[in-house]
């Protein structure tokens, strides 16, 4: 194995990092109140998140009970080829995208104030009303202004 392969991440390390993040940000806690329960650094947290720094068994262990969830969780929505270890780009990126979008303080705010929404009918509605709003502005549904893949 060549220098350059070592310091490339392993896709699955990769969104393994980013599940962290994503579940760290929605639980409102920082890299420096994770790494302090699991009595590490913060720099030690953003290697985990960025997938520079594979996370051992014990490791995700603790990492899941910080966090209140199952260790499958950080599994969860990771596309088919990075499980069977292929580098397609395509289904990578969109998951990246979504990860992004949900960790940036918008999609943390959104996606509390819409869990918070029990009716099934109102949830509808406020989908509904994020499409009519995407249509106004000339984006057709399935495309984005900024060349990143559709959320579907």
């Amino acid at each position: 194995m060549s220098m350059a392969e070592k310091k490339t991440p392993n896709p699955i390390d990769i969104h393994v990092g980013s599940r962290v993040r994503l579940r760290r940000t929605m639980q409102g806690m920082s890299q420096e109140k994770l790494g302090d329960a699991l009595g590490i650094t913060f720099q030690q947290i953003q290697k985990y998140e960025k997938g520079t720094n594979r996370i051992g068994a014990s490791r995700m262990q603790q990492i899941s009970s910080a966090l209140d969830v199952p260790v499958a969780f950080f599994f969860e929505d990771a596309p088919a080829d990075v499980i069977n270890n292929a580098t397609g780009m395509h289904e990578t990126s969109a998951t990246t995208y979504v990860v992004d979008f949900l960790s940036s303080p918008e999609g943390i705010q959104l996606n509390r104030a819409f869990v918070r929404i029990t009716s099934p009918a109102i949830r509808r509605r406020v989908i509904e009303m994020v499409r009519t709003l995407a249509d106004e502005v000339g984006v057709p549904e399935g495309e984005n202004t900024d060349g990143q893949p559709p959320i579907t």
